[in-house]
């Protein structure tokens, strides 16, 4: 929080809290000065804020008695979208850093709901339940506003990468977008040493420092479409392509997003292609498509597709018995 106005409204959250805070309090909770401190109280009294200053050796500064923010006037529908939107958010992980951010902000929104409709809520957030665990990969707030900005404005970014395995790299970025997807922020854009796109998870990046270099974003840039196909291609022990015998919306019904990348060909015929650490589980997935398919690589799948035909088939006659 470096900004005037950031750290105004922090001092009004302060003061909100009740009581009587002296000038030294204050310049530390806000890491300012106390003649700034007095600077941001103006103007919070300027926004007809009554901040009441009491002299002596207690004084300090407080609210009027009785002041209240006015209440937030949202119809059911747009509280509803406003908490549940931060909740929700929280949990798959979209949120930067801290989950005391959206306790932090529902808070404050709640506060200055009229009581019916904060009542509601509560009642809501009291008995809600989720089924998906939360995300533990967040991405931190400075990273993802950062790259935010870069891919909005144009410019690249210098971004230090942390791997899998904890390997530090350095890479110039064009960031082209953001893409949101299973709970995790990504960048796709241009790596101009590297001479090719590249995907990055924005929980991976530490640091990001822009750049002067400007760049324009290619044509027909669709960033969920580049993100899936990043993911479902990304180097792994085996890759995998096979022909089948269907149409791109039957793929894309059967193939979770992200799992591989789906190649229209001319005919009634699509390239599935995608890289996995283990061959044993495909067939299954190719069973699930249901649709004719020639194998192209690698030939060991045939026999993994052969070995399912046969467990189906004694599980199947085992039942006949």
């Amino acid at each position: 929080m470096t900004r005037p106005t950031a750290r105004v409204l922090a001092l009004l959250e302060i003061l909100q809290g009740g009581g009587t805070r002296t000038a030294a309090d204050l310049a530390r909770r806000l890491d300012v000065d106390e003649r700034t401190v007095r600077r941001y109280v103006q103007h919070l009294v300027d926004l007809d804020v009554p901040v009441r200053a009491d002299r002596g050796r207690h004084g300090g500064f407080r609210l009027a008695p009785g002041y209240r923010m006015p209440p937030l006037m949202l119809t059911d529908d747009e509280a509803l979208a406003v908490v549940l939107g931060l909740v929700a958010a929280d949990r798959t992980g979209l949120v930067p850093s801290s989950g005391a951010a959206v306790a932090g902000a529902t808070a404050k929104i709640r506060r200055v709901l009229p009581q019916r409709l904060g009542g509601r809520l509560d009642a809501l957030l009291d008995t809600a339940g989720f089924t998906a665990p939360r995300s533990p990969a967040a991405a931190e707030t400075d990273v993802l506003l950062a790259v935010a900005e870069a891919a909005r404005s144009g410019r690249a970014v210098a971004v230090t990468h942390r791997s899998a395995d904890g390997r530090r790299s350095e890479h110039t970025l064009h960031p082209y977008a953001l893409t949101a997807h299973s709970g995790r922020w990504y960048v796709t854009g241009a790596d101009p040493a590297a001479g090719a796109e590249r995907t990055f998870r924005l929980d991976r990046i530490e640091t990001v420092e822009p750049l002067t270099t400007t760049f324009d974003v290619p044509d027909a840039v669709d960033p969920g479409e580049r993100l899936l196909t990043a993911l479902a291609t990304a180097p792994r022990r085996h890759r995998v392509s096979v022909l089948v015998e269907a149409d791109v919306q039957h793929l894309r019904r059967r193939v979770p997003q992200g799992l591989a990348a789906v190649e229209p060909l001319p005919g009634s015929r699509v390239r599935l292609r995608l890289q996995v650490e283990e061959l044993e589980w495909v067939p299954s997935l190719l069973a699930w498509i249901d649709r004719p398919f020639v194998i192209e690589e690698p030939a060991a799948l045939t026999e993994h597709v052969h070995a399912l035909v046969r467990r189906l088939t004694e599980s199947a006659d085992r039942g006949n018995a």
